[in-house]
């Protein structure tokens, strides 16, 4: 399987190591060695998020890419979902974590230099995911993790206002051209390692081990063309059973809008524990 981290971070250690410390080779060469092994599996290219394939990935090549919190740095999010589409296998996914506004922000917002290298003015409209990735041709977004970003800086709320920050955690699967799924009952197996007894696939669907488990036409699809086909049985939903919320919906790229500030609401009107955290982990943000 072939993984793509889009703006790896602390990976750039690997370098300025190697150049640093005469041992760092010889030890490469030796755990190489021991562990039977003829290359590395790990290759760095420098380049554009926004410009993959120029930097010289190969189309239709990767089975999963991860980001985290880098696209908001981007001024153009259309390109780099459109390279991430095109460098993707078909079936693959794109699972990456970023910053997201409750609203379109303001140009004097976009245009404040602080704030974008704090991950805030870049932030998308969450809407504006969900419409690209439809554009594009991805799946529709699927939200697993979303925790608030707190602004506490006075001059920061100055700029901003109302505006509020949350980070999410999102899936999306490139699926084959005219994909289409009816709503279907999904029996996980239990076979994905470190995940035995329960897979969790976003905030809405768990899957515990030999449960059926009844999902709409998009989780279907997403399920069913990707590396999670093996890991379920299937059968149809019989119609008895089929109730409007699972079975509306058999289109996979249907735009089905998912607000996270909502999602966090709910979780505090629940008891539910709600974290604060930036894309990095952080208690605190800005």
């Amino acid at each position: 399987m072939k993984f793509l981290d889009l703006g790896n971070g602390t990976g750039r250690d690997c370098f300025s190591t190697n150049k640093a410390d005469s041992n760092f080779e010889k030890s490469i060469d030796y755990h190489t060695e021991k562990f039977g092994y003829k290359e590395s599996n790990t290759d760095f290219v420098q380049g554009y998020i926004q410009k993959l394939r120029e930097a010289g990935l190969k189309e239709n090549y990767y089975d999963i890419i991860i980001s985290n919190c880098v696209i908001n740095l981007s001024p153009d999010k259309r390109a780099i979902l459109k390279e991430a589409f095109s460098v993707l296998k078909e079936g693959g996914e794109f699972y990456f974590s970023d910053i997201y506004a409750d609203r379109e922000l303001e140009d004097s917002v976009r245009k404040d230099e602080v704030l974008w290298g704090e991950c805030i003015s870049g932030a998308l409209y969450w809407k504006e995911l969900f419409t690209l990735a439809a554009e594009i041709g991805f799946s529709r977004p699927f939200l697993v993790t979303a925790a608030p970003v707190p602004i506490d800086r006075e001059d920061f709320k100055k700029i901003l206002g109302d505006a509020r920050f949350v980070s999410v955690t999102y899936r999306l699967f490139k699926l084959p051209p005219g994909t289409k799924a009816e709503p279907t009952q999904g029996i996980y197996n239990g076979q994905i390692s470190g995940y035995e007894k329960e897979f969790r696939f976003d905030h809405q669907h768990v899957f515990k081990k030999d449960d059926v488990v009844t999902v709409t036409g998009p989780v279907a699809a997403s399920l069913k063309c990707s590396r999670f086909s093996d890991e379920f049985d299937y059968q149809p939903v019989p119609k008895k059973t089929c109730d409007t919320s699972a079975c509306n919906g058999s289109s996979p790229d249907k735009v089905d809008f998912e607000d996270p500030f909502e999602y966090l609401e709910k979780l505090k009107q629940t008891g539910q524990k709600v974290e604060s955290s930036c894309c990095g982990g952080s208690k605190k943000c800005c």
